[in-house]
């Protein structure tokens, strides 16, 4: 199975500001908000419930105040032998960033490349972006 794309990760300045903008102007719906190790990270859909794909807003660290903008570009998996090639590969040309590795529930196994612009993609396996599903691993 090819990657398929399931989500963007954007870095936003104001996070009220941004939910607000995009419930207002793109009609999207948060249908998943969760605090992760402190920090907000709220998922925005066409529709609350069986996304199909679904934008992720990470408040901005001071650090990354003058980098607005895509954080990553998230891509689904068939298995984890599959990130484990895709990390393999990207090491091979010098583009891996992170992993692979396990995060647990809601991230799942995953690794980071950096594309030639400097730009995350993510590969990923067991990263549901229906929020029933996170429900579940969140309460195990």
């Amino acid at each position: 199975m090819p990657p398929q794309l399931t989500h963007v990760a954007l870095r936003a300045k104001d996070l009220e500001r941004s939910i607000a903008f995009y419930e207002r102007y793109a009609a999207l719906h948060v249908c998943h908000d969760r605090n992760d190790d402190g920090t907000r990270v709220v998922w925005l859909a066409e529709r609350p419930e069986d996304p199909n794909f679904v934008f992720v807003l990470i408040p901005m660290a001071h650090a990354d105040a003058g980098h607005a903008g895509v954080h990553h570009f998230g891509f689904a998996m068939a298995s984890r032998e599959e990130v484990d090639a895709m990390a393999a590969m990207a090491r091979a040309d010098g583009m891996l960033r992170e992993g692979p590795k396990d995060a647990g529930p809601v991230v799942g196994y995953y690794c980071i490349v950096e594309d030639p612009d400097g730009n995350w993609v993510e590969f990923s396996h067991g990263q549901s972006i229906n929020p029933r599903d996170v429900r579940s691993e969140v309460a195990q």
